[in-house]
């Protein structure tokens, strides 16, 4: 397959490229379709897409950019990689709702009406699927360890059969992960993972909840009790959960959001709320700073190989 260009890609539809990944706008005016934002959980949207000039723009972050801008951040890689991702992508197959002309004002609670708008989990099962298992490794966890926390979920999106890797949260619902793919199922909730210790550390995401298991898989003593949020609008609702132990250890994302919703924590009681995000200091995540590790010592294993080849 031919890898597109820059040029190409800059003039994909984003509004298209949004839907295929399971983003729909929660309301339209004229051109400007806005967005629960697709980089972090939030209740009233931000994230603007300009259809007719093809850019976006998050008023949460103040980033913005066209599609291949869109496509560093979404799938945190570089340029060549996001080009060969959208090289497999075919405008037209999108889910999103195709007019001639776009309505005045679309929103979100007329689409909710719909009953394909709605996740609707179809089966579970031990996650196997190799799409899956590659997305895993690529992110730098191991499967042993994932299959623990998580299940290969089936589920339907308007109408179309997907697949994803699906970390429950204690309501019965499920945060839905793919290369592709990020959404969850009703009912959102937290997840609370209780090891029986007197600290808990909290996450933004599971990735990064599985990114420290994967930190710590060679310790043999009970890990601390685990607390992922799931959104940061449950932080402040998960308050009473959190300030049951004696020792709260904060791993959120090291972006505005994060670090604003870590500072709010902190000045409830700096004593007890304790901010670890400098650990991965330099990288958005955890995750992410797993990531960046696991790929430099692939890159040196490599050169080790092909050095002793030589």
């Amino acid at each position: 397959m031919k890898k597109m260009s820059c040029a190409q890609a800059k003039e994909l539809d984003l509004v298209d490229y949004l839907a295929s990944l399971g983003h729909e706008p929660a309301k339209v005016r004229n051109q400007d379709y806005w967005y629960l934002s697709p980089f972090r959980e939030e209740k009233t949207p931000s994230f603007k897409v300009s259809r007719s000039l093809k850019v976006w723009y998050d008023h949460g972050t103040g980033q913005g950019g066209d599609l291949v801008d869109f496509g560093i951040l979404y799938y945190r890689c570089t340029i060549p990689e996001v080009l060969e991702k959208l090289s497999q992508y075919k405008p037209g197959t999108s889910l999103s709702f195709q007019q001639s002309s776009p309505p005045k004002s679309f929103f979100a609670g007329e689409k909710k009406d719909s009953p394909d708008s709605k996740i609707v989990v179809l089966d579970t099962r031990t996650l196997m699927d190799h799409d899956l298992v590659a997305y895993l490794e690529k992110r730098g966890i191991p499967l042993d360890l994932a299959q623990m926390s998580c299940r290969e979920v089936d589920f339907r999106l308007y109408g179309k059969q997907q697949t994803a890797i699906g970390f429950p949260n204690r309501s019965g619902g499920y945060e839905l992960r793919g290369e592709y793919f990020k959404g969850s199922s009703a009912p959102k909730d937290i997840s609370f993972i209780d090891n029986g210790t007197a600290e808990v550390v909290v996450f933004e995401g599971f990735f990064n909840y599985l990114s420290f298991q994967t930190i710590n898989k060679d310790k043999q003593a009970p890990l601390t009790n685990c607390l992922v949020l799931n959104s940061l609008s449950f932080l402040e609702k998960s308050r009473p959960l959190m300030e049951k132990h004696d020792q709260i250890f904060l791993a959120l994302d090291r972006d505005a959001a994060g670090m604003s919703h870590t500072l709010k924590a902190l000045e409830w009681d700096r004593d007890k709320y304790i901010d670890r995000s400098d650990y991965y200091k330099g990288r958005k995540d955890l995750n992410e700073w797993l990531t960046h590790r696991h790929t430099l010592n692939h890159s040196q294993d490599e050169s080790r190989r092909k050095g002793r080849r030589l």
